[in-house]
């Protein structure tokens, strides 16, 4: 159970297997008036001019899109440069159909090679496949990942290592089927340790628990607020790079027109 403001929500933590069953049925879900939704907001750490923490959108040439996050050893310049390799070489994959598994394990081997194994890297990849019709959460990362279903928080937490220092580094894998409202959340360790120099970490499942009860639920608020709750916990200064992905299947309510949105300060 997570407890909120003396509130108690039941939540289930699922073993990543046992949301996956669905995959050995036949595939029979047509998502009609349904858009993907990818929303990200990410602050490098303070005093440091420079994320180190890359972020890319690549559309499927199946159909699809993915979003696909890493961060890089250290931080600054030296971490951009790691998390950049390792971006670039996965969307660089996805673009030419490699599928999401393969994309990561090549990018780890990819990068044990161009550093001698000497680097980290995270590497998240959350894919919307039309093909497959199912959303693909692909995680080399120990921080978990969060999905949402049926407005039940599924707590992705199985055992995920981090790419660079040893070749043939497995990711954890997991397919969902499309559905309304069905909700994913990764990020990087600068969120989940927010607040810790104070001794206050943030409760992200909780604080999702929380969104969950708005009317209405807007998904594309939920990055920016994780955000904000993390700077407020480390007075405005964060420790380190962090940065936040929320991918959703939502109603459509405007049209078939498709819209990528960036803003970034300068």
């Amino acid at each position: 159970m997570l407890t909120l403001n003396n509130v108690a929500y039941p939540t289930v933590y699922l073993p990543f297997h046992q949301l996956t069953d669905w995959t050995t049925q036949e595939l029979s879900i047509k998502i009609q008036n349904m858009e993907a939704f990818i929303t990200a907001a990410k602050i490098s750490k303070y005093a440091t001019s420079e994320s180190g923490d890359t972020l890319e959108i690549v559309e499927r040439p199946g159909g699809g899109i993915s979003a696909v996050l890493a961060d890089g050893q250290r931080s600054g310049k030296s971490a951009k440069a790691i998390s950049n390799t390792v971006v670039r070489k996965t969307i660089s994959l996805l673009a030419e159909g490699v599928r999401d598994g393969a994309a990561a394990r090549a990018a780890s081997d990819y990068l044990y090679t161009y550093r001698a194994g000497k680097v980290l890297s995270t590497l998240n990849i959350l894919s919307i496949d039309l093909q497959s019709q199912s959303l693909v959460i692909t995680r080399n990362n120990p921080e978990p990942v969060l999905l949402i279903r049926d407005g039940v928080i599924h707590l992705l937490d199985d055992e995920s290592r981090s790419i660079g220092t040893v070749r043939d580094i497995r990711p954890s894998i997991i397919e969902v089927p499309l559905e309304p409202w069905l909700i994913s959340v990764a990020y990087t360790d600068g969120l989940a340790y927010a607040g810790d120099r104070k001794g206050k970490r943030m409760d992200i499942p909780g604080f999702i628990q929380s969104k969950l009860n708005e009317d209405p639920m807007t998904p594309e608020k939920w990055a920016d607020d994780l955000l904000s709750c993390a700077l407020k916990l480390d007075d405005n200064r964060p420790c380190d790079d962090i940065s936040v992905v929320v991918v959703a299947i939502i109603p459509n309510k405007q049209d078939d027109i498709r819209r990528v949105q960036a803003r970034m300060p300068i």
